[in-house]
């Protein structure tokens, strides 16, 4: 049996009045001090309410709950909370706590919606044993957490059994009786709370109203500490997902860069990767996931570890871009990203590439200053069209052959047209590279290169978009 909150009538006489029930509530959750209630509107105020819109349960019957002794759990067991995040776990802890308190409940869990936003993942619960450890998960929109999460609004169920839970362990908790809520941040819900009885209980109207207050306020914390775990996440894989120096390979001399968009510096989709292949020849490679943080970095690290597998059978820059492309569009739909691959072949001093959609490359052969080479853009990573093939442009490279490939944050700033942005970085190329020996200036290293292009298309102005720029020329 599901209910909706709703607004019964005035109190009877002797009880109190909505103001006073309202302070207590506020009081509990730490929102007021506690203290004489002065008026209706002063208590409203401080929880973010106005008289008008609070709940009076006064026709609802009052029914006492025999609460579990401090330290132990209904069952008797020790009462710990179990919480699977250690990075939130003091606001998950804190919120079972107050939920138990306040509610006088038996047991409390805490569902987190996982990334693909169509599960609920038990992350914190109290008096539902293995309810964390073993990792319950439920269908947004099934079961009771899933249909308080897909309705978005406070479920009450009177009567649990094996047709109002999806989860036995609820049941084997010997719960009759659950309150759910939602937790939502700028209509967005991320997960639920739901308290429960060991005993039939009908929630009162204000036991909805006060559990749907601690899970707006709890959720905006438990927002806060997610995103900081995650941009916590995100910068320890930013160590090893981008090297500092692209690995040693022959023939060639090697320089790269990357630089975070987000403005705390968490790494994106953005990446480089330089390896030598089996066949003896050197793959090259620059690419870009769309979209920023956490998840387009582990989208970045799966292609990267999908093409260099590839690389191990596979040395044509075409047919390895259409290898991650079905990689992308089987197992992750809905991705994207464009990619610059290359395949150097020593032998014959040829350089083939290929373009899923991906900027076009700067080419600066021995004595002449650097050009764009006209790659044919190909769909990128995860765009089908039928009929829609990749190509190979194969240019020569010869010893002292200059190859520069970068992601788009390079040369696209908002308000900056990308023509220009692509100029910009073709001139500041040609003024790093050029080495005029009337005036004693040796040829540049390509760490060099790499340093001059970013101080000259970069400086000190911060960027919107990650950047990735990898430089590579040609022993003698």
């Amino acid at each position: 049996m599901a209910r909706d909150v709703t607004t019964a009538r005035d109190g009877a006489a002797g009880r109190p009045g909505k103001a006073a029930r309202h302070a207590h509530l506020c009081t509990g959750l730490g929102f007021v001090r506690p203290g004489p209630v002065e008026s209706a509107a002063s208590v409203s105020n401080a929880c973010g309410r106005t008289p008008e819109t609070m709940v009076d349960d006064a026709v609802v019957p009052t029914v006492e709950h025999r609460r579990p002794l401090p330290g132990t759990s209904p069952t008797g067991a020790t009462g710990a909370t179990q919480v699977a995040h250690p990075d939130i776990a003091d606001a998950l802890t804190t919120l079972i706590e107050r939920a138990l308190d306040l509610l006088q409940a038996d047991t409390a869990a805490v569902l987190l919606t996982d990334p693909s936003g169509r599960s609920l993942v038990a992350s914190a619960a109290r008096g539902i044993t293995g309810e964390v450890q073993q990792g319950v998960r439920i269908p947004i929109g099934r079961g009771f957490a899933g249909t308080v999460a897909a309705q978005r609004r406070v479920i009450a169920v009177e009567h649990v059994d094996s047709g109002t839970v999806l989860n036995p362990l609820l049941r084997h908790a010997g719960i009759r009786s659950l309150l759910g809520a939602p937790l939502m941040v700028d209509g967005e819900v991320i997960g639920v709370l739901h308290v429960g009885s060991l005993t039939t209980r009908r929630f009162r109207d204000v036991d909805h109203e006060m559990l749907q207050l601690i899970a707006d306020r709890a959720a905006l914390a438990i927002q806060a500490e997610l995103t900081r775990a995650q941009r916590n996440a995100a910068a320890v894989l930013q160590n090893w997902m981008v090297p500092e120096q692209p690995t040693p390979v022959p023939d060639l001399d090697v320089a790269a860069r990357y630089v975070a968009g987000d403005q705390l510096g968490i790494v994106g989709g953005d990446w480089y990767d330089v390896l030598e292949m089996p066949s003896g020849r050197v793959l090259m490679v620059v690419g870009d996931v769309l979209g920023h943080g956490l998840r387009a970095a582990q989208t970045m690290t799966q292609l990267r570890t999908v093409l260099r597998t590839h690389a191990l059978t596979v040395d044509d820059p075409a047919r390895l871009v259409d290898q991650l492309d079905r990689y992308a569009r089987t197992y992750h739909p809905g991705i994207m990203a464009t990619v610059w691959c290359a395949v150097l072949s020593p032998d014959d001093g040829r350089l083939e590439m290929s373009s899923a959609g991906h900027p076009v490359p700067l080419l600066a052969l021995p004595g002449r200053a650097p050009d764009v080479v006209a790659v044919p853009p190909d769909l990128p990573v995860g765009v089908t069209m039928p009929g829609a093939t990749r190509r190979v442009t194969s240019v020569e490279f010869p010893a002292g052959a200059l190859i520069c490939a970068y992601s788009d944050g390079l040369v696209e700033r908002r308000g900056l047209d990308p023509d220009v942005g692509l100029d910009n970085l073709t001139l500041a190329l040609r003024d790093a590279t050029s080495a005029d020996g009337a005036h004693g200036r040796e040829v540049p290293s390509v760490e060099t290169i790499c340093a001059e292009i970013m101080a000259t298309v970069v400086g000190g102005t911060p960027v919107g978009d990650d950047i990735a720029l990898l430089v590579a020329r040609r022993r003698p």
